[in-house]
């Protein structure tokens, strides 16, 4: 039985994530939750390894579909060896991307097909989705100005990719987010620091999953 809360966050390249994940890390720490927070790909040995095979900027010939299993093998062993002990001793789980990135960069952008990427992926998870999922919804245009002007962001084989690229990135979160509205909450990233890290508690404070561990928390 999993008694923590799995949440997602995921977006464009540019989006912001890291910087809203930290003051949200903080915020569960400062009021007594026990949390922990991973990326994907990678969060542990295994998958860190494949990481660098995916992201690697040298490695232009990867095919669509290999990078998509390999995303999947990865998620596998994450899920298994560190997400899914986390939520059964009842943590809160921050996970810097998951399937939704696949599905959006791999189904979509890459013109693998969702149905496709979506069945390898839920072969990988075994119905273990998110309790919620913050999307960072942000114009390519700006994620993309963001990256170019922080010297100390890792650039990788993604953010290698055109213009076009994103726009189909951004195109396939939307069709994922149609499809999954009951756990996802779709953040207006394009607004500053302060103004995202509102909507994101907002959408945080007011689910019934935070409303339980709070009153567990306070007992």
């Amino acid at each position: 039985m999993l008694n923590g809360w799995f949440i997602t966050v995921e977006g464009g390249e540019g989006a912001g994530k890291t910087t809203i994940v930290d003051k949200v890390e903080h915020f569960f720490k400062d009021h007594g939750f026990d949390v922990m927070r991973t990326r994907e790909p990678g969060g542990i040995k295994i998958a860190e390894k494949i990481r660098e095979v995916i992201l690697d900027v040298t490695h232009t010939e990867m095919d669509e579909r290999t990078e998509a299993l390999l995303y999947a093998a990865a998620r596998r062993q994450h899920l298994i060896e560190k997400v899914l002990p986390a939520l059964k001793e009842g943590k809160i789980v921050i996970c810097d991307r998951f399937i939704d990135s696949s599905l959006a960069y791999q189904g979509i952008a890459r013109g693998i097909g969702l149905e496709e990427v979506l069945a390898i992926n839920e072969f990988a998870i075994e119905g273990c989705y998110p309790g919620l999922t913050l999307y960072f919804d942000v114009d390519p245009k700006v994620g993309l100005a963001r990256i170019s002007s922080d010297s100390e962001r890792e650039v990788n084989r993604l953010d290698k990719e055109k213009l076009d690229f994103h726009e189909k990135v951004k195109d396939g979160y939307d069709k994922v987010n149609h499809m999954y509205p009951e756990r996802i909450q779709v953040i207006n990233a394009n607004h500053s620091i302060e103004d995202v890290f509102q909507q994101v508690m907002h959408a945080i404070t007011m689910h019934d999953q935070y409303k339980r561990l709070k009153e567990m928390n306070e007992q």
